[in-house]
């Protein structure tokens, strides 16, 4: 069975939404989200489910299930759980045929696997004008040029790092070429300081590297090639980890890398950055927010911490300003009642969306309401996002668990100085070939 597999965006468990919703389903027996009243009225409700289970998250989107109801007289009757659980209790959903009329969905393969089912609506149409306002970040839940969920919060993965550190080294600019940042390691080393953290005892950070020399590398055809086909044949995926052994064999990064963590604690990487023992460290958006939660001001780096994206490579075949990243979106099960696309379409609008951004709920899509995050260094993130011609999904999500763990395992292997750029593509295709 070939499935076909969205690229670019969707939601990855190395997202930190900290939100969720209440839900249920729909009044019992209803497999359409309303509800015949037994006094012979009707009063049509949806379900609604999503992780924002806690603290101010959870109280906007309850008064937004009440808003919409005295909006349009549809009830939404939340469920709000852990994201684990919900991803578990999706599962189970979908396979007993009651799924939730809304829900969060995370794109790549596992949204390929739910079209192929017909499990979810094609919202192309229905959502013709929040597509248009969305752009390229609807790439990542779009399947067969149709679009399936509209994207709420996309991030990129970029690097965060300590302006001060930059400025004692002589640095007066980030770089924007890998000719530059191995300058900047250089002047960094020079200054006795240890210039880059990377989790790789976690593997996926370590694995970024390999992902977004890939982006750099590849033309965007190929790795939508890829991505259908589970093809790794093209040279730009060895030429992604030959820059890789390149970057290790000039030993940036923080003594013990091998073992260090992502997040947890610190001694992780993030805890390095964030308690200045180290210059920068790639990582998704969510990290200002890992940072302040490890040291003990809860400030992390506060206005000392700067960010850039992921430098040009010279004579890559990708598009030099695509970025790789992930994010979450809505999605609308393939039997729900219209009221549910039309509540989708409220949860992106620009009053919504801007109390999502005021909220530090996540980084909007909505480009009318960028301006409502505030942090510096975020919103030049989203700059970038929003003026990328696309943002590559996490390629352990585009691809799959089995595919994208064998990759991540031979990339981490690499790292370690046990692997070659072509073990990675040949432990990658094997697992590939295992599934087709």
């Amino acid at each position: 069975m070939n499935t076909i597999r969205a690229l670019s965006l969707a939601a990855s468990g190395s997202l930190v939404l900290t939100l969720a919703a209440c839900g249920g389903s729909s009044s019992e027996g209803d497999q359409g989200g309303g509800s015949t009243g037994g006094d012979g009225g009707t009063a049509e409700s949806i379900s609604w489910w999503h992780n924002s289970n806690t603290g101010e998250g959870l109280e906007y989107y309850t008064q937004l299930a009440a808003d919409f109801e005295e909006e349009t007289g549809v009830a939404v009757e939340m469920e709000a759980m852990q994201h684990e659980d919900m991803l578990t209790k999706l599962d189970a959903a979908f396979q007993a045929g009651d799924a939730p009329d809304v829900y969060m969905e995370r794109g790549g393969g596992e949204l390929a696997d739910h079209v192929e089912a017909g499990l979810t609506r094609d919202l192309t149409e229905d959502a013709a004008e929040e597509i248009e306002l969305l752009g390229g970040t609807v790439q990542g839940w779009t399947v067969d040029d149709r679009v399936y969920a509209l994207p709420f919060s996309v991030g990129v993965v970029g690097f965060w790092y300590n302006t001060e550190m930059f400025e004692e080294a002589g640095i007066t600019e980030p770089p924007s070429t890998w000719d530059e940042m191995y300058t900047a390691i250089d002047q960094l080393k020079a200054a006795g300081m240890e210039p880059i953290s990377v989790g790789a005892g976690d593997k996926w950070p370590a694995a970024h590297y390999w992902y977004q020399f890939a982006l750099r590398h590849c033309a965007e055809d190929v790795l939508t090639s890829a991505v259908q086909t589970l093809d790794f044949s093209d040279e730009c995926f060895i030429r992604a980890g030959e820059e890789v052994e390149k970057l290790v064999a000039a030993e940036p990064f923080n003594r013990g890398f091998l073992s260090t963590p992502a997040q947890s604690g610190p001694t992780s990487a993030s805890g390095l950055l964030a308690t200045e023992q180290v210059a920068m460290e790639m990582q998704g958006h969510w990290e200002p927010g890992v940072m302040a939660g490890l040291t003990e001001d809860g400030e992390g780096l506060g206005d000392k911490l700067g960010w850039f994206p992921f430098p040009a490579v010279e004579g890559g075949q990708g598009d030099q300003e695509a970025q790789l990243g992930g994010g979450d979106a809505w999605a609308v099960s393939a039997d729900a009642p219209q009221a549910a696309v039309d509540f989708v379409t409220f949860l992106l609008s620009d009053e919504v969306q801007r109390g999502f951004a005021e909220r530090d709920m996540g980084l909007p899509t909505n480009p009318n309401v960028t301006d409502a995050v505030a942090d510096p260094a975020l919103a030049q993130l989203l700059e970038v996002r929003d003026n990328a011609p696309y943002v590559q999904l996490y390629f352990d999500t585009a691809f799959g668990q089995s595919v994208g763990g064998a990759m991540n395992d031979a990339i981490a292997l690499m790292f370690a100085g046990q692997a070659t750029p072509q073990d990675i593509v040949d432990q990658t295709q094997s697992a590939a070939d295992a599934e087709g």
